[in-house]
């Protein structure tokens, strides 16, 4: 009989967390944590890599978590919030139609740009509404490869997610605890879990080939001939980060 009310995920992926928030300064001594849900893989495996941590780390944090639904047909999170109280974590549920209100207000942006912009003002006014000083979120390194090759090819310059910052108003600290892992990692650990992954978390978003998607094909094809291609990347994107590099 199991005697915690998550699974417990295997090392390789406690390992490569743990690494992350030492490196990074991630978690701290009375933190109040919000992590983001959405209901796909990572943001589910990243729950329970967290709840984890806060029964076994010696590091003493709290831990809430978000779902913000932005009313898009064919996505229905709600049913999350029955998994949140089997686990026993505070949970907060937010709805806006993003959907909606991106046909008028967008303007030279994409959908996909939109809306992550408008999720992370709800998490941030949710965060200073409950005492969270921590707003957690669950890209992992296949995204933030993603992205350096995004901005390098698409804007001309180095960069990509930051491992850990402050948002402009100084208030809240946002952290991404898997940038050391592979999103074949939440993947499987979700599937041996049997995490209740929502299909699709983002119909709209998927709905059509993306520049995002165009790179993970592009990488995907060269580390097929380059194994050692994602410990590379890390490496040059570390300085790109946030914070101080880890050394070694």
């Amino acid at each position: 009989m199991k005697d915690t009310p998550w699974s417990r995920p295997p090392k390789s992926l406690l390992r490569k967390v743990g690494r992350a928030i030492a490196d990074y300064r991630m978690i701290r001594e009375g933190d109040h944590v919000l992590l983001g849900v959405s209901g796909g893989k990572d943001s589910l495996s990243l729950l329970q890599i967290l709840m984890h941590l806060r029964a076994h780390a010696p590091v003493r944090f709290e831990l809430g978590v978000i779902t913000v639904d932005p009313e898009v047909e064919g996505f229905d999170p709600r049913a999350l919030t029955a998994y949140y109280d089997r686990l026993g974590v505070r949970w907060h549920y937010r709805e806006q139609p993003i959907m909606e209100d991106a046909r008028t207000r967008m303007s030279g942006d994409s959908f996909c740009s939109y809306c992550a912009r408008m999720k992370r003002g709800i998490m941030y006014s949710t965060c200073r509404e409950h005492g969270y000083n921590v707003l957690a979120l669950a890209q992992h390194l296949d995204d933030l490869a993603e992205s350096f090759l995004m901005s390098a090819f698409h804007q001309g310059r180095l960069g990509t997610m930051k491992a850990h910052y402050t948002n402009d108003a100084g208030d809240v600290r946002v952290i991404r605890p898997l940038v050391y892992v592979r999103e074949t990692q939440t993947a499987a650990f979700a599937a041996e879990a049997a995490l209740p992954v929502i299909p699709d978390s983002c119909p709209a978003c998927f709905s059509a080939p993306t520049q995002r998607a165009h790179f993970k094909t592009l990488l995907a094809r060269e580390e097929r001939e380059n194994p050692q291609l994602f410990p590379k990347l890390l490496h040059a994107m570390r300085p790109l980060m946030g914070g101080d590099p880890p050394k070694g």
